[in-house]
């Protein structure tokens, strides 16, 4: 018998694609936005909210009326190759897909480098750009390192207005420059979901 954790990253896997092959999971391009300005944030630990636990957070200021970001350091069991059964050349890509955050599971956005400003996306940082476009995603897929400079998320991470603020002043975060070797770079080591045991919270 599987375990609940297995349960619950099959489940997710299951819903993930089905939303994508659909094509219903894809926000609004936000190309017509002003420039984004982000900044990193590493949660302390043992942080009692499961969801943002051993969490790297990339934050940008203006995609919504309060701060939205994703979650960088969180790869699923699902990799993209599974995503795109179709596109038969990335049979052999074995990168995986990240945990973006809870808010509107089975949404898709993506997070890629870029030397020049970008159409259907948005600069999140120097040289990082964000979009939800479906048509950009597949174009950067298509190129011969379809995964260079690019990582895709499920969900995304977002705080009520002035909550973050909050979190920070009670030292819930730390603030860091939202570098591009960090992001894409970074240690991934905190699988979602996270494994259940005696050192985790619930």
């Amino acid at each position: 018998m599987k375990s609940a954790f297995q349960l619950r990253a099959d489940l997710a896997g299951a819903i993930w694609i089905v939303l994508l092959l659909l094509g219903i999971s894809w926000p609004t391009s936000a190309a017509d936005s002003k420039r984004v300005t982000a900044i990193l944030l590493t949660a302390r630990a043992e942080l009692p909210d499961s969801d943002f636990a051993d969490s790297v957070v990339l934050v940008m200021n203006n995609l919504g009326p309060a701060p939205i970001g994703v979650i960088v350091n969180k790869p699923t069991s699902i990799s993209v190759s599974r995503l795109f059964p179709d596109i038969k050349r990335l049979a052999q890509v074995h990168d995986k897909v990240y945990f973006g955050g809870p808010v509107e599971f089975g949404a898709v956005w993506f997070l890629f480098r870029a030397t020049t400003p970008q159409e259907r996306a948005i600069q999140a940082s120097d040289g990082i750009y964000i979009s939800a476009d479906r048509d950009l995603l597949l174009q950067l897929l298509g190129r011969a390192k379809p995964m260079d400079g690019l990582r895709i998320f499920i969900g995304h991470s977002g705080w009520a207005p002035g909550q973050l603020e909050e979190e920070i002043a009670r030292g819930d975060w730390k603030l860091g420059r939202a570098e591009s070797e960090t992001i894409f770079n970074g240690k991934s080591d905190h699988p979602w979901p996270a494994p259940k045991g005696p050192n985790r919270t619930t």
